[in-house]
């Protein structure tokens, strides 16, 4: 019997990969955690981490205001989740487990700079919240500006008043409203029942509220 072209090998090789990679990005994040832990391919973990690589990226630029240090952030958090993978608890959703090393890890990057400020970001960058969303969950005083450039200095009066809140608070503000997340995600999170989150977030925009006004009445 003739031997089979080594191509046709190569081939067949080359399908039979693709084939499984294909299947591999089916899988539920879960799914593939399970799966880097049980074969230790890195290409279930690489699919995680193109799987949340915009989406996680855009929330840390929105917390820490700088493109770069959401960059430094971003690789951090994946380093921490390749080490710390073992520690990931069967039963427990990948997500929520990625977004409470993301935000502590961002949460830490901003007490070590204590100098950092929320910057201004580019306007195409989408969120879940834009920032004339927030403007409308807070008081305002007199008329509404109908102007592209004074809407733009608002916006950025909210990113201030935002920066004004503790860590822990506007990891909170980022979490439900920039991003988006359900109460129980956050809970999940930070670790608290549904009940304190809900509590948690009526202080917070009863705070960012207080700022609010009290930004409007000195300009």
């Amino acid at each position: 019997m003739p031997a089979t072209p080594k191509s046709t090998v190569l081939e067949t090789s080359n399908i039979r990969e693709s084939a499984i990679q294909e299947f591999a990005t089916e899988l539920a994040d879960e799914q593939l955690v399970e799966a880097y832990l049980r074969e230790r391919q890195e290409k279930h973990f690489e699919i995680l981490m193109r799987r949340y690589e915009r989406e996680l990226f855009t929330f840390l630029r929105r917390f820490l205001g700088n493109a770069q240090h959401a960059e430094d952030v971003f690789q951090g958090t994946f380093l921490s989740v390749h080490l710390r993978i073992e520690q990931f608890e069967p039963g427990k959703r990948f997500r929520p487990w990625l977004y409470a090393i993301a935000s502590n890890k961002a949460i830490d990057f901003m007490r070590r700079n204590k100098r950092h400020q929320m910057a201004s970001l580019d306007s195409t960058v989408q969120h879940a919240e834009s920032d004339e969303a927030m403007v409308s969950r807070l008081s305002s005083q007199g008329p509404s500006p109908d102007e592209q450039a004074i809407r733009s200095e608002t916006n950025a009066k909210v990113r201030e008043a935002v920066g004004q809140l503790s860590e822990s608070t506007q990891q909170l503000i980022q979490l439900a409203f920039y991003q988006g997340l359900k109460y129980a995600d956050i809970a999940e999170i930070l670790d608290i029942p549904v009940g304190t989150v809900k509590s948690r977030v009526f202080t917070a925009m009863r705070k960012l509220n207080e700022i609010w006004m009290r930004m409007q009445q000195e300009s």
